[in-house]
């Protein structure tokens, strides 16, 4: 991806993308009949490593991996399509797995650090604030990093924001209600319109991108 510029549209079976910040590489992939989005970030000063959901293909993800040193692996939620590579990758890097308790019961692997809304998780010298987005799941989280100068800000959504709208709470209006008023409160209501907003399937997007059908996603009920 040297010289080519990050657009975030991946395909299974191909290339992951590649974007590189100060202070922190992304590398987008995905993996799996679901075409789960994975997410290496590497912070750049020392070479550590953190996987966004260990969806679903190892070998392919210990790929992306290679040779970082992969500490931890953030698995935003619980629905078995976000972590079915999680025994294989956690068995390879010995990394600490990092979940909301709301939902650890649903990894194939135990939680070794379980977070709560506003805790953080490091990957080097790289901060990320954990944002529990209540609805999708009871114990969804995004991940917030908010770079150094120039490097702008970044979230990690799962399944909670994607372009166009909120998670599936299978038309649930009180799981409904609390997805969309989290992440209006939450990722909106704290984060500049120019957040980039990278979701656990599909492409990404940005928070001024959304902000204007809030109101229109409400009305419609999903």
């Amino acid at each position: 991806m040297s010289g080519q510029t990050y657009t975030g549209d991946v395909q299974v079976g191909g290339p992951a993308e590649v974007r590189e910040l100060p202070g922190l590489t992304i590398r987008k992939l995905a993996v799996g009949e679901m075409a789960n989005n994975a997410y290496l970030l590497t912070d750049t000063a020392t070479g550590e490593a953190l996987l966004v959901d260990a969806a679903a293909e190892p070998e392919a993800l210990l790929g992306l991996v290679d040779g970082a040193v992969v500490r931890t692996v953030v698995t935003t939620h619980g629905h078995w399509d976000h972590h079915r590579a999680l025994p294989q990758v956690v068995a390879a890097t010995g990394a600490d797995t990092v979940a909301h308790p709301a939902d650890a019961a649903d990894l194939p692997v135990p939680v070794t650090r379980p977070v709560q809304h506003g805790d953080t998780v490091a990957v080097g010298e790289q901060v990320l604030e954990v944002v529990h987005l209540r609805g999708h799941t009871p114990g969804s989280i995004a991940l917030v990093w908010r770079g150094p100068a120039g490097a702008g800000t970044h979230v990690f959504t799962g399944d909670s924001l994607f372009p166009g709208g909120v998670g599936n709470t299978q038309q649930d209006a009180a799981r409904f209600a609390s997805l969309l008023d989290d992440v209006e409160t939450r990722l909106f209501g704290t984060l500049p319109d120019d957040t980039w907003v990278y979701p656990g399937h599909g492409r990404d997007t940005t928070l001024g991108a959304e902000r204007p059908h809030l109101a229109e996603w409400r009305a419609r009920g999903w």
